[in-house]
């Protein structure tokens, strides 16, 4: 399989100044895979209601490990200590205050 990706001209990054918001700019590639392959994940698409092109973005997002709630919350629980606080409360203007 050979897997190619277009260089981003300056007409795919668009900026709306107006606001100061950006637009996503996606990626094409190109891959080439034998003709056989490409009407059987078709058909496959279509049996599930998506594209082609949508059925591979999304392996490629599962693949490269794109945002999985369960995951995040899970390293979140990780992260967050396990809330043993001691009845301590945050107070900002103790946390303001200059010695």
């Amino acid at each position: 399989m050979l897997l190619q990706t277009a260089q981003p001209t300056r007409q795919q990054f668009q900026v709306d100044t107006e606001y100061g918001r950006t637009h996503p700019v996606l990626m094409n590639v190109t891959l080439s895979i034998d003709p056989q392959t490409v009407e059987r994940a078709r058909k496959k698409a279509e049996a599930l209601g998506k594209s082609l092109n949508q059925l591979i973005r999304d392996y490629l997002q599962k693949l490269a490990g794109g945002d999985d709630p369960e995951r995040s919350i899970e390293e979140f629980e990780r992260l967050s200590g396990g809330g043993h606080s001691q009845g301590w409360r945050f107070d900002r203007n103790e946390i303001h205050e200059r010695s």
